[in-house]
């Protein structure tokens, strides 16, 4: 079996007219740059909105890189088959355990340090901002983007995949949900959020929700901007954001809430 080289975005020299697509370039591996493996059928969509706004600057910047590997490549046959049906009959195409192995074995062996292998999978845990957290604390992360009705059971057991899911809700592929994780977990990365605070304050962060946000004009269509955010007072404003953080919290994800109250009495 001979090794393919994967599709990688990095460090390039930086044009007025540079497209996201552009970033996909043959390049070396960055030193030290978070990296994002994506297995896929679809590599071409790739970096997609990820090559755009802070998260596109960072990977031109050289603080993230991209990988992709194409399934099509470790295909079966003059057809390059990637799936089969589904033994024991019954709907749809399972992807086929053989060519995900090579697949997989080619982006460990690229992998550098702890990167975590995960099947995007509407089953898996959850993603939430805790685990976007602790991903940008690894040294990437290497997603198997899922199509038809899934992947041969036997990989995932063999490698130990993880299993996360976007949401409770089934989509056609782990593509755009694979956009979605990475994009929260490299705005997380060092030097990428032009205001540190930013990642602080938002929701999610400190397990409540974000407080309103106000900003120009003082009013619009008979509706001021609280008078305490003009006060000038950061002692009455933090409390402010903080009361209401807790209050929306309380009323739109008492789960939430209920956790929170959990964690500060702990």
């Amino acid at each position: 079996m001979s090794k393919k080289t994967p599709k990688s975005a990095g460090r390039i020299a930086v044009r007025p007219t540079l497209k996201p697509r552009e970033l996909m370039t043959d390049v070396p591996a960055l030193a030290k740059a978070w990296t994002a493996q994506l297995i896929t059928l679809f590599p071409q969509a790739f970096p997609g909105v990820l090559g755009e706004s802070l998260t596109g600057k960072a990977l031109q910047d050289g603080l993230w890189r991209l990988e992709t590997y194409h399934l099509r490549d470790y295909g079966i046959g003059k057809h390059r088959n990637v799936d089969d049906t589904p033994a024991g009959g019954g709907a749809g195409m399972v992807l086929r355990a053989d060519v995900l192995e090579k697949a997989i074995t080619d982006a460990r062996r690229a992998a550098k340090g702890v990167m975590p292998l995960v099947y995007l999978s509407p089953r898996g845990r959850r993603f939430d901002q805790a685990m976007a957290r602790d991903w940008a604390r690894q040294d990437g992360v290497t997603l198997l983007c899922g199509r038809f009705e899934g992947v041969d059971e036997r990989v995932l057991e063999h490698f130990g995949i993880q299993e996360v899911s976007l949401g409770d809700f089934v989509m056609t592929g782990g593509e755009i949900a694979a956009q979605a994780m990475i994009d929260a977990t490299v705005r997380l990365l060092p030097g990428v959020l032009g205001n540190a605070e930013s990642a602080v304050d938002e929701s999610h962060s400190g397990g409540l929700l974000e407080h309103p946000q106000y900003t120009k004009p003082a009013e619009w269509r008979g509706r001021p901007v609280p008078d305490v955010l003009l006060s000038g007072n950061h002692a009455k404003i933090a409390q402010w954001r903080k009361d209401q953080s807790e209050e929306i919290t309380k009323t739109r994800r008492p789960d939430l809430w209920d956790a929170h109250k959990v964690k500060t009495k702990s």
